[in-house]
This record gives structure tokens, C-alpha cells and sequence, in this order.
């Protein structure tokens, strides 16, 4: 019963390492996954060492088993929690609302915008946004209350170089630089 704990807690603790040291190597943080790859490998030969070292007690099995569910349901948890990298987002609206752009702008966003033909020759306009991860949902309701038909739509980007962000992080890291 014990050994079925230890390895429900390690699949816990596991799976949610894994999940973060697969965002940081998508991201391109390398270090950082590379740490959590050290103790995610460690982990798991934990486990799977128990699990192996009695193959006949069928409780140790399903402990592994439900421990790496429960994990991945704690790993997108934390995950969204930390919200890291940025998110491109894209809103389509029927008129160019000057008061949601300016709105926006005074929040931090960065914010373009564009004339497009939708269907039938519509004419229609789309703000073209960068932000943190963790204001993507502050974004979206401040587009809501403007506009609460527009069009949204959120990707996010591998890399970007230039622009309002770049020029805000920078003037951020000069910030915190000056503070110390």
C-alpha cells in the first residue's frame, strides 16, 4: 500500500514536470528544460522501478496509472496558471471602433489596424494584437464589453522581432535594471 502512494505522489508530481519541460523546450528555454528533464528523469525511474519491481501487485499498476491522469489534469492547471510567452490575437469587427482601439492602447496592448473585405464584399476591420499570455482573458473582456459580436481569435507566435512589445520589454528590463 505504501509503494502504491509513492508512486501515485511521484506520478503527480511527474507529470506536471513533464508538461512544463515540453512547454520550456517548445518555447525554446533550454536551460530550463534541461533541469526539468533531470528531475523528470529521476522521477520516473523512481516509479517505474517500483512498479516493475512487483509486476504481479496490480494496486502499484493502477496507482501509476491514475497518478499520470490526475497529473496531466494538474500539469494544464499550472500551466495556465503561468500563462508563459505572449499570444497573438486577431479581432474582427464591423467598424473601426476608435474608443475599443484607444481603450486598448491605454491598457498596454499593442494594437494595429486594417480595412478587410469579408464575404460579400463586406467591409469589415481587424485589430492585429500582441500580449503576455496572462492578460489574454483581460483583453478579451475589455473587446467584449466594446464589442461583444467581434470575431477573436488567439495564436501564439514562435518568435517576433521589433514592434510595441519588443520596445515595452526592453524599456521594462532598463526599468528593473535601474531599480537594483
Amino acid at each position: 500500500m505504501l509503494n502504491a502512494l509513492i508512486i501515485f505522489v511521484a506520478q503527480l508530481i511527474f507529470v506536471p514536470v513533464l508538461t512544463l519541460r515540453t512547454i520550456m523546450m517548445v518555447k525554446g528555454m533550454k536551460e530550463k528544460a534541461a533541469a526539468l528533464g533531470i528531475l523528470e528523469g529521476f522521477i520516473y525511474v523512481v516509479a517505474l522501478g517500483i512498479v516493475f519491481s512487483d509486476l504481479s501487485n496490480y494496486l502499484n499498476m493502477v496507482a501509476y496509472a491514475l497518478g499520470f491522469g490526475i497529473g496531466l489534469y494538474l500539469g494544464q492547471i499550472i500551466e495556465q496558471k503561468l500563462a508563459i510567452g505572449f499570444v497573438s490575437i486577431e479581432v474582427n469587427i464591423t467598424s473601426k471602433n476608435e474608443e475599443l482601439i484607444q481603450n486598448l492602447r491605454n491598457e498596454g496592448f499593442s494594437v494595429s489596424t486594417s480595412e478587410v473585405e469579408g464575404m460579400n464584399q463586406a467591409r469589415r476591420f481587424r485589430l492585429d494584437c500582441t500580449a503576455r499570455r496572462d492578460r489574454e482573458q483581460e483583453f478579451i473582456k475589455i473587446v467584449s464589453v466594446f464589442e461583444p459580436s467581434a470575431f477573436i481569435v488567439s495564436y501564439e507566435p514562435r518568435n517576433f522581432k521589433g514592434g510595441y512589445i519588443t520596445k515595452a520589454m526592453r524599456k521594462n528590463r532598463k526599468n528593473k535594471e535601474a531599480a537594483k
